[in-house]
């Protein structure tokens, strides 16, 4: 595992359910007792086994992602389990914001001094891939039938998670992208959105839009130009090119490289080091955001030429697209018939 240095930096259910009333118990019984038919047994003693917060309860009943809390070091892992494909879709997008909003809920409700979610760690199920980006067949459907407004909805609904994750939700908490496969197009945005890349050698950043004649507008050219100044991000965004994690991680977007397989090992790794100088830390990504701020106002903004630029595709970029969508099609179905 390589390591360099730490870079800069996606609506609610709020339903809970009671858990199983699982009781342990337990009767010890002493030797001397046993002898004594006329000593005083032990009483029954009875266990409960802890009780899940309701804000891990209403997490766990979110369809598209499964999540692990480990309470004593603080990291909550979510996983992302895609159900229609492995991209934004709007199924997913209210996922993750039902998952930021429990965090959320976490914090408000905890004791004083208590820190629930130290570490907010999100990867991916789906072998070979992190998330592929925009909703294409939706965008497909929503430009040929001129719905700016449907675009705007989309495209607002992926910025208020992408800027909750930018800002680690205003707590005193890191967000970790954990990359084991392909982070394409809004993918990527999404890992670039976090506080931290740790990325295994088999993962592929790459932002193809202006294959089809577009610009990824949610957030890449504001974090990228932060990440890597603006003339190296407009060439990677312009480049369409896809990279190895050895090449981002060589030009510092991605924080933490490991290989195959040692990922999670890796994250656990960055915590241990990362925990020796928390605050720290956390009051240099405060400052960051002080200097060079990715503002909502900003992304927002972005995400207007956005969808300007969407509805004036031409029937030719139109085609390129749907030939990216249905090739991303092919990927899902070959991983479900494969028993993904």
């Amino acid at each position: 595992m390589q390591t360099s240095g730490l870079a800069e930096q996606l609506h609610a259910v709020h339903r809970s359910v009671d858990p199983a009333a699982c009781i342990l118990s337990g009767q010890v019984a002493n030797d001397a007792f046993a002898t004594r038919p006329d000593a005083a047994r032990k009483p029954q003693t009875k266990r409960r086994p802890p009780v899940d917060p309701a804000w891990l309860r209403t997490v766990r009943r979110l369809r598209e992602l499964s999540v692990t809390w480990e309470q004593d070091a603080g990291i909550l892992w979510t996983t992302m389990l895609p159900e229609r494909r492995p991209s934004s879709t709007p199924s997913l997008l209210a996922n993750v914001g039902g998952l930021l909003d429990c965090v959320e809920q976490a914090w408000d409700e905890a004791d004083d001094g208590d820190q629930p979610v130290r570490y907010l760690v999100l990867a991916s199920r789906v072998p070979g891939i992190f998330n592929l980006g925009g909703d294409l067949p939706l965008f497909l459907d929503l430009i040929a039938a001129g719905d700016r407004e449907g675009l705007r909805r989309y495209a607002h609904a992926c910025i208020e998670i992408q800027h909750r994750f930018v800002i680690n939700l205003d707590l005193p908490l890191s967000t970790i992208a954990l990359v084991q496969g392909d982070a394409l197009g809004g993918g990527f945005e999404g890992a670039l959105a976090h506080e931290v890349i740790v990325a295994e050698r088999q993962a592929r950043f790459g932002l193809p839009e202006v294959l089809f004649n577009m610009f990824p507008g949610m957030g890449a050219y504001s974090m990228l130009s932060r990440r890597l100044g603006p003339v190296q991000a407009k060439r990677m965004i312009l480049s369409g090119r896809v990279y190895t994690a050895e090449e981002m991680h060589a030009l510092g977007v991605v924080d933490v490289l490991a290989d195959d397989g040692e990922g999670e090992a890796a994250v656990r790794a960055f915590i241990t080091e990362a925990e020796r100088s928390a605050c720290s830390r956390r009051a240099l990504f405060k400052a960051a955001r002080l200097v060079n701020p990715v503002t909502r106002g900003e992304l927002l903004d972005i995400t207007d030429l956005w969808v300007d630029a969407a509805l004036s595709l031409q029937d030719s970029d139109l085609r390129k697209m749907r030939h990216l969508a249905k090739a991303q099609d092919r990927r899902w179905a070959r991983l479900k018939e494969a028993g993904f």
